[in-house]
C-alpha cells in the first residue's frame, strides 16, 4: 500500500498535476501513513493472535470506500441532472 500511494504521487507529479513541494507533502504522508498502518496492525495481530483480522481490515477499507466514492458519484450526478448538465449520454432518436 506504502508503495503504491507513493509511486501514484509521483505519477502525478510528472503528469504535471502538482506542484512540488504538495507532491513532496504528499508522499510524504503517503509514506508515514503506510509504516504507521503496518506498524498498528502488526502490534494488533500480536495482541489478539489473529492474522485473519488483515483480511477483515482490509474488507472493511474497501467497504468504506466503495460506500464514500458511490455516494459521492450519486451526489454529483444528481447535481448535473438539476442544473442539465450533459452526463456523456447521446439521445438514441437523435440523428
Amino acid at each position: 500500500m506504502m508503495y503504491c500511494a507513493s509511486l501514484s504521487i509521483v505519477e502525478l507529479y510528472l503528469l504535471k498535476r502538482f506542484p512540488i513541494p504538495y507532491a513532496q507533502y504528499l508522499m510524504t504522508v503517503s509514506i508515514m501513513a503506510g509504516f504507521w498502518g503496518q506498524f498498528f496492525v502488526r502490534k494488533l495481530i500480536t495482541i489478539l493472535k489473529r492474522a485473519s483480522l488483515i483480511v477483515f481490515i482490509l474488507s472493511g477499507v474497501i467497504f468504506v470506500s466503495a460506500l464514500t466514492m458511490g455516494m459521492t458519484d450519486i451526489v454529483k450526478s444528481i447535481v448535473m441532472m438539476e442544473n442539465h448538465e450533459f452526463m456523456g449520454f447521446l439521445s438514441f432518436s437523435s440523428k
